[in-house]
């Protein structure tokens, strides 16, 4: 029988919109986990080289074939674009960031976390833009003058096992955790470009035990009739049930279904009103509904609002969600179909 310790941390929102920076994020499946914000202070006094946000883009992913990495590139990525959201691009910069705090949780006893901690093995920075900055990636370049900044934010997990999966399992795994959190289903839909992925592996109990981490970066604006919606129609395979968020989603206890994220740009302001799952026999799923405002952790951008079920779903089900909302005081209604797999995040 497989034990599922996994844990995932908060994403750390770092863009700035017009002179306002803030702090958000995300959180995953089971034991425990800590949301980081964001920092000015990287820790070193080196001056970073100089770079663009696209600049350390490569056109073919990098990653081994048949690595963890890999697979949850691929995964994710599967998954945005059948939704509309554009491919993430591997970005080396990034991935160095995100390498380096995999392998900082790996040395500092396998604790799943967002921040380091300074005099610490392997400490290349606080935060997750720290990191990125301190791999040379810009943390405050702009698209467009006073608008918003290229960067985004990062999520780290831990899983473990009593069982050896190949590593395109564990990416896997790692991938539909990441998009079966409330906060974490940012790695799905935020409107970013650019991605940094980073694996560790010690061994617990003769099993290898996961630390994971990525950087996501480069907002951009989005194309199609906005708000997109993370899952979409079609969508199929996400998990049907997500364990031990942190930090928790309200009125949830421990375990609750798969959230459908509402996105629109990053200068832009969504707010949900109403929603609901139906299943394919007619049973109606109230859905909680989370807008920035109102998110009790403060997790949530104004560009982003969640709808969630407060308990986990059925595997292998067909649901179709209908909301209602507003984008910039605009309303708007999406209706959409999708199928769970038999996958817990």
């Amino acid at each position: 029988m497989k034990k599922n310790i996994s844990t995932l941390t908060a994403i750390s929102f770092a863009a700035v919109l017009a002179l306002a920076a803030c702090g958000g994020g995300g959180g995953g499946d089971s034991s425990g986990s800590s949301n980081g914000g964001s920092s000015n202070n990287n820790g070193s006094s080196s001056t970073p080289p100089a770079s663009t946000a696209t600049s350390a883009n490569v056109t073919t992913p990098q990653y081994a074939a048949d690595s963890a990495q890999l697979a949850i590139f691929n995964t994710i990525n599967q998954q945005r674009q059948q939704c509309g959201f554009p491919a993430l691009v591997e970005n080396t910069q990034l991935d160095q960031a995100a390498q380096a705090h995999a392998s900082y949780m790996g040395q500092n006893g396998g604790t799943v976390t967002d921040t380091e901690v300074a005099g610490n093995p392997g400490f290349t920075g606080v935060t997750y833009a720290d990191r990125a900055v301190h791999f040379g990636f810009p943390g405050s370049q702009t698209i467009s003058p006073g608008s918003q900044t290229v960067y985004a934010g990062g999520e780290s997990a831990g899983y473990y096992t009593n069982a050896k999966l190949t590593e395109t399992a564990y990416g896997e795994a790692i991938a539909y955790a990441w998009m079966g959190g409330v906060y974490h289903i940012a790695i799905a839909s935020w409107p970013v470009t650019a991605i940094g992925l980073g694996w560790n592996e010690t061994t617990y109990n003769g099993f290898p035990q996961i630390q994971a981490s990525n950087s996501i970066a480069n907002l951009q604006s989005l194309a199609g009739n906005l708000p997109l919606t993370f899952p979409c129609q079609g969508t199929t395979g996400v998990p049907y049930k997500e364990i031990g968020e942190i930090p928790a989603p309200p009125n949830t206890s421990g375990a609750f279904g798969m959230p459908v994220a509402v996105v629109g740009n990053a200068t832009d302001t969504i707010v949900l009103t109403s929603g609901t799952y139906t299943d394919s026999s007619g049973n109606v799923v109230t859905l909680q509904i989370l807008n920035s405002p109102t998110d009790p952790n403060k997790e949530l951008p104004p560009f982003e609002a969640v709808a969630y079920p407060v308990a986990p779903l059925n595997a292998n089900t067909t649901y179709t969600v209908s909301l209602t909302g507003t984008r910039n005081g605009t309303a708007f209604s999406r209706s959409s179909t999708f199928t769970t797999g038999n996958v817990i995040g």
